[in-house]
């Protein structure tokens, strides 16, 4: 029985922390959304395009 208890506080202790995560992350994405001088994606479509250091090469010798 005491195998349940401790099985049943480690599963509520994961999921408050995977909630606590999950708000934290959602604040600090809509915290970088709202600011306008954030930098933006190299996905994105007006951003800056990928970085051509690391960007793959497609060299065909």
């Amino acid at each position: 029985m005491e195998t349940w208890y401790f099985l049943a506080g480690l599963f509520l202790f994961t999921m408050f922390a995977f909630l606590v995560w999950a708000g934290i992350s959602k604040k600090r994405t809509e915290d970088r959304l709202d600011n306008p001088n954030a930098p933006k994606s190299s996905l994105a479509k007006d951003g800056p395009g990928p970085n051509p250091v690391t960007a793959p090469r497609h060299d065909h010798a």
